[in-house]
């Protein structure tokens, strides 16, 4: 059946969340032991909703969780691969500098986490690695206890399809020679309980980077999605956690994205102007600051908790990327910052250095002056209104060393994979 069919408006209980986010404020330090109050952003719904851009491809399940994928209307519903859907690899690779290391990440493991049995998620990779010349790498698919067969109920039932193969496509992108493992988490009374199985048997099959393209919002269950010990299946040293900061614009925050042990990944539009890329803030990318304790390699003046996003890379929907979904008529363009997590996945595995990411600390420690040299600095763009802070805007007024970095961005997005 046709899941283009399926595709419905955002549910109330979000608009009601979005409305409700919009009125409320955050206390954070203006200088040391200083706290002011932040005016949270006066949207009521996400810019690229309000302007028809784009629409949510996720359902929301309990405890407000879903996935981050959005279907983009910049191009036709059924478009070209090589011209209209969005960008491709070698725009991606270009942009970000990889020309030099695609042929890194042999026999690297990226595990992506994942709700619902996608049966067509092999056939489909293989289809978009011929289309752009990716050759063949190892793929395999397990269910939540590890195992490749009684997969767990459709995709359908939890809205995750389109996002499955975008995940297993943008590492494909990337990093060709990885290995990507797709670890299916089932209905276990909680939608979370399939994703915390996923995130352990991942591991246990030998995976050293996690990719996550989905979150549970503020408002709802919170830091814990549910589960007390939520946090708890995101520790595992020298494992390397993303996962995607969400698609609402500033002040959304996001679990897992906002633990301290998972790198956030915010998101970019790229653009470009004859041989030139550029990229900007993408205006739905999640960020802000959390409740979350506030790490000690942070130590921004304006939010008292743990603050969001750390790095970032394209997520925008004018245009999205090219996405082949056999079951949404072959080839679509998606956004949101579910591509940027995967896409991020894939440089940390041509990095080698998945045992040297613990969150964000890595791009947090960096100097301004290698943040400046290894990766690009978006400068322009916001996700909201924050008052004419970073927490929002790229290129507000900003104290010493964090000049180049902001929340829907984070400290910039890769140039070659040194820093990560």
């Amino acid at each position: 059946m046709n899941r283009l069919l399926k595709l419905a408006a955002p549910l109330a209980a979000a608009l009601a969340f979005a409305a409700c986010n919009s009125n409320s404020s955050s206390s954070m330090p203006a200088t040391s032991g200083e706290y002011r109050t932040v005016q949270a952003s006066t949207h009521s719904m996400p810019t690229w909703e309000a302007k028809h851009q784009a629409r949510r491809a996720c359902k929301e399940l309990a405890g407000g969780l879903s996935c981050h994928v959005l279907l983009s209307n910049f191009s036709p519903l059924s478009c070209s691969p090589s011209s209209n859907c969005g960008w491709r690899p070698i725009d991606l690779q270009t942009r970000y500098d990889l020309a030099g290391s695609l042929g890194k990440g042999k026999k690297t493991i990226v595990a992506v986490i994942e709700l619902g049995d996608l049966p067509s998620a092999s056939t489909d990779l293989a289809t978009y690695r011929s289309e752009y010349g990716l050759g063949t790498a190892p793929f395999a698919k397990y269910n939540q206890y590890g195992e490749q067969s009684d997969y767990p109920e459709s995709c359908e039932d939890f809205g995750f399809c389109l996002e499955e193969d975008l995940d297993i496509e943008m590492v494909a992108a990337i990093c060709p020679k990885c290995t990507i493992y797709m670890i299916e988490g089932g209905n276990c009374g909680e939608a979370v309980c399939g994703l915390e199985g996923a995130e352990s048997t991942a591991v246990a099959l030998g995976a050293k980077i996690l990719s996550n393209s989905w979150g549970c919002h503020t408002g709802v269950y919170g830091a814990d999605c549910g589960d007390p010990n939520f946090p708890s299946y995101f520790e595992t040293p020298g494992v390397a956690y993303l996962a995607s900061s969400g698609d609402s614009g500033y002040n959304e925050i996001e679990y897992p994205a906002a633990l301290q042990t998972v790198l956030a990944v915010g998101g970019t539009q790229l653009e470009e102007s004859g041989s030139t890329f550029t990229e900007t803030v993408w205006d739905g990318a999640g960020a802000g600051c959390s409740t979350v304790t506030k790490p000690s390699w942070q130590h921004d003046p304006d939010c008292s908790g743990r603050t969001i996003a750390d790095v970032s890379a394209q997520a925008g929907c004018e245009p999205g990327v090219a996405e082949y979904d056999s079951d949404y008529d072959g080839w679509v363009d998606v956004c949101g910052t579910s591509v940027a997590s995967p896409i991020t996945a894939g440089i940390v595995a041509l990095a080698g250095n998945a045992a040297g990411i613990y969150g964000g600390e890595t791009f947090w420690k960096l100097s301004h002056k290698v943040h400046k040299k290894e990766l690009y600095v978006i400068d322009s763009g916001s996700d909201g209104s924050c008052g004419n802070t970073y927490l929002c805007e790229a290129g507000a007024p900003k104290p010493g060393k964090y000049k180049t970095y902001s929340g829907p961005a984070g400290w910039g997005t890769p140039d070659g994979i040194k820093a990560y």
